[in-house]
């Protein structure tokens, strides 16, 4: 974004300007014009120049030459230290060389507070961009979202939120964390903008009101055209070549017709094979739904151009959030309360009064115009035995039951296994919905549970939590009962159990009732008991749910609980006792050389999530995988989705999620991201629908390969 460096008002002599204001409400800070300006700027590990290349005002910019050091920087000491009534620091950056580059940034005060960020999302060879760091910003999530309101223009810089006196600003430092060699950047128009504002930053269609981008809608008319334009593209073309009624590869290898879905091995690769005995591999969509659009507007109805009255009929889309305890980030405000739901509201605008049956009917037809053959987790149990799409269940296990902490426990503690009520729990969960899908060939199988709080591979306490978090109870919990049990019939006495871990317990009663935290290093008797209670932990849950899905439905497919965080003894549990090991894979692409866990398990794996997002669309956070813009974004999508084709385990992966999450938050967790085919008016992506019908064509001729 350019400036006009002419001043109204400018004190000769200074380093820096001391007041230099532009014509759009701007503060310059520093503008690299003059010489003496560098005379401010102090170098650790670099050196800066004044350049006539990339100027993004002006006939000059600075270049800055990093060093290969741990964090070479650059300090500006600004001549005005009164950063009020301005809120926000902005800079042009341009990066001249053939590799992307991230930095950081930081403001501090005169009393050695400071504020620090870097780039979200890196910047890519020869790319220039204009960020900003908002100055004592209130954190998102105390907004009740994760991504933060748009400064629209600049890419923001992702921060810590703490708090600078702006009135006494001392330091403004620019450096890179570890660059491993030298580098090189070009900064302009170092300035001051306004504060980041969350007054009436939504429009009526629960769209950025602030910004413009292609394919916003501006009119409930555009409602209408855009469904009809879409309409005569999905009758043009309803589905992809050579896929029969289920999305199973119609001219492939045919193997045998069960009438239900299966997993079978063919030629080296591992596939499901669709009730006809068709290869199937899963392209699934997930929370195919319109029940995710709500965000709380209870209390921040300030952030909204405009919400239905009581009287409209659009206030049928109102509902109350329940006030559960926020999942996952405990700080988050505004998680519950009064909620409206934008994209079932713009779905009543676009479909009328009988919008329900003609968004499934809609939503049916994209998928298989798509190519995309599986309702994946989380999506409306309406379109269950729909016809023309296969599905998966969604189950989650309720009932009364002990918990343990595995210390990794975001979505909560893990229920204990061992305690007689989890059977029941178990039982009871499942049975209602497996004998009401047993006998249809639409469905796929179920998934379990999700992202258990299993633990992770990234020390050893991490990977054996349970095991510690058992020991850590006492004789009240039926996991530390069964560590007991163990202990006791590995162990002639308790002073062979001292001996081989190092402890002091005084009796096997002591053993019990204590709780206990092993400190230092661990002897090797110890790690051999922690991971032999890990497995039988793994045992009890992934055999006692198998045992109750096959009770009640012994055609369809135990899908797994669908791993976030893991370690080795879980996924070898799980491949004996699940049909198909399930993982949610957050990354830019599924690379083998990652997947050490798997070596020796031959087993067929689906991916249960994974996503992508950008920012360039009018929303706040572009989702657990960044990308640059929505051409980027579908290039991803179609390269995540050939790794997985490439790997002879793999049968299927599904993207979370159908439609972008609220552009203010969901309920509960504040999650605000980029991360839909769809928006929040119902338009499709129209660069990742591109994407996705064209790796999707050719992904049963490219795993049939894959080795």
């Amino acid at each position: 974004m350019k400036i006009r460096k002419a001043a109204i008002s400018t004190l000769a002599g200074l380093a820096c300007p001391l007041v230099q204001w532009s014509a759009d409400g701007t503060r310059l800070i520093c503008s690299f014009e003059s010489p003496a300006e560098f005379q401010r700027i102090k170098t650790t590990d670099s050196r800066i120049t004044r350049v006539t290349q990339h100027a993004t005002d002006g006939r000059y910019a600075a270049q800055v030459d990093f060093e290969a050091a741990d964090q070479p920087k650059m300090e500006i000491a600004p001549q005005t230290a009164d950063f009020r009534p301005f809120a926000s620091v902005a800079l042009d950056v341009v990066n001249p060389s053939d590799e992307s580059l991230s930095f950081a940034m930081e403001v501090e005060d005169a009393s050695g507070a400071k504020t620090v960020a870097r780039t979200a999302l890196p910047l890519g060879a020869r790319e220039s961009a204009t960020f900003a760091l908002p100055l004592n910003s209130p954190p998102p999530l105390e907004m009740g979202m994760r991504g933060e309101a748009a400064l629209p223009g600049f890419r923001l810089l992702a921060e810590d939120h703490h708090a600078v006196d702006t009135a006494h600003i001392a330091v403004i430092r620019i450096y890179l964390n570890k660059p491993g060699k030298a580098r090189l950047m070009i900064l302009d128009n170092i300035r001051l903008l306004p504060a980041i504002s969350y007054e009436k930053i939504v429009d009526a269609y629960g769209q950025s009101a602030r910004e413009e981008w292609p394919g916003k809608l501006t009119a409930v008319s555009q409602f209408q055209s855009r469904r009809a334009e879409e309409e005569a593209d999905l009758k043009l073309r309803p589905s992809l070549p050579d896929r029969d009624e289920y999305g199973a590869w119609a001219s492939g290898p045919k193997l045998e017709a069960t009438g239900f879905f299966h997993a079978a091995k063919h030629a080296g690769q591992w596939w499901l094979v669709a009730p006809n005995g068709r290869l199937f591999f899963s392209i699934g969509l997930d929370c195919v739904t319109t029940r995710e659009g709500g965000t709380v507007v209870e209390g921040r109805e300030n952030m909204f151009q405009s919400l239905p009255p009581a009287d409209d009929p659009l206030a049928a889309h109102y509902e109350t959030a329940g006030a559960a305890t926020p999942v996952g980030l405990r700080d988050i405000k505004f998680y519950s309360g009064k909620v409206f739901n934008f994209y079932s509201a713009n779905l009543q605008r676009k479909y009328g009064a009988d919008w329900k049956r003609l968004w499934q009917e809609t939503a049916l037809a994209r998928l298989r115009a798509w190519g995309v053959n599986t309702i994946a987790n989380w999506s409306d149990a309406a379109l269950y035995g729909n016809g023309r799409v296969p599905y998966t269940v969604t189950l989650g296990i309720r009932g009364a039951a002990g918990e343990v902490s595995s210390g990794s426990d975001y979505w909560g503690r893990m229920r204990d296994v061992f305690d007689p009520r989890f059977a029941q729990a178990v039982d009871d969960s499942v049975r209602a919905m497996a004998q009401a899908r047993r006998d249809d060939p639409w469905c796929v199988g179920y998934f379990v549970d999700n992202e258990l709080a299993w633990g992770n591979m990234r020390s050893e306490r991490s990977r054996y939590g349970l095991a510690l978090g058992a020991l850590s109870q006492g004789a009240e919990s039926a996991a530390k009962r069964a560590f007991a049990d163990q202990a006791r019939a590995r162990y002639a006495s308790v002073e062979r159990l001292n001996e081989a871990w190092g402890s002091r317990f005084a009796s096997w009663d002591d053993f019990l009732a204590k709780p206990y935290q092993p400190e230092g290093e661990w002897k090797p008797g110890m790690r051999e008991d922690l991971a032999a209670f890990m497995k039988e932990f793994a045992t009890r849950y992934f055999r006692t749910i198998r045992d109750a899905l096959k009770k009640y439905d012994p055609h369809h497919l135990y899908l797994g609980s669908r791993f976030s965080g893991y370690t080795r003894e879980e996924v070898l549990v799980a491949a004996e006792y699940c049909d198909v090991i399930s993982f949610n894979i957050y990354r830019a692409r599924v690379n083998p050389a990652e997947w050490s866990v798997l070596d020796g398990i031959d087993k067929p794996v689906v991916i249960g999530e994974f996503h992508m997002g950008a920012l360039d669309r009018g929303m706040f956070h572009p989702g657990l995988v960044s990308t640059p813009d929505q051409a980027a974004r579908a290039a991803m999508y179609e390269d995540y989705v050939r790794s997985v084709a490439d790997h002879p385990l793999f049968v299927g992966c599904h993207f979370f999620k159908f439609n972008d999450e609220p552009l203010t938050g969901r309920p509960r967790d504040g999650e605000n991201y980029n991360i839909g085919f769809t928006t929040v008016t119902d338009s499709v992506y129209p660069e990742l629908v591109a994407a996705a019908k064209a790796v999707h064509g050719e992904v049963y001729a490219r795993h049939s390969r894959a080795h």
